[in-house]
């Protein structure tokens, strides 16, 4: 038997929309917004605490390197998920903050984290 589902799919898909599927299915953005390994535990722990200092960050994420907690809170910052305010002291200070587009995902993790929750209860590794 031959396997053409790719084609079929494909054919389908480009009849349908001729325009770069990746690009025009909403939940796309929304993970490059949201998909990094650490950007949602980020999110919750500057929001059970908020301002969050970066030194308290690294101290509860120890899993993850500083050079990742850096790049995934700047790219936080720049997608306007997080507000980073640095202070002119010795030793330096940097404090960030959900803006009023974070504390929005909120409880949209919250729903992802139940159906998560569910999810796992439900037997994970269902054969196919």
């Amino acid at each position: 038997m031959q396997d053409s589902t790719n084609s079929d799919n494909e054919a389908v898909t480009n009849a349908k929309n001729p325009g770069n599927f990746e690009n025009d299915f909403p939940l796309t953005g929304v993970f490059k917004v949201i998909g990094g390994k650490w950007k949602m535990t980020l999110v919750k722990a500057i929001a059970a605490q908020c301002p969050k200092r970066f030194g308290e960050l690294r101290r509860e994420m120890e899993n993850v390197t500083q050079g990742t907690l850096t790049l995934q809170l700047k790219e936080l910052e720049r997608d306007k998920i997080i507000s980073r305010e640095a202070f002119a002291e010795s030793p330096p200070r940097v404090e960030y903050k959900l803006t009023e587009i974070g504390k929005t995902l909120i409880p949209v993790l919250d729903v992802l984290e139940e159906w998560w929750e569910n999810y796992g209860s439900k037997g994970s590794s269902k054969s196919t």
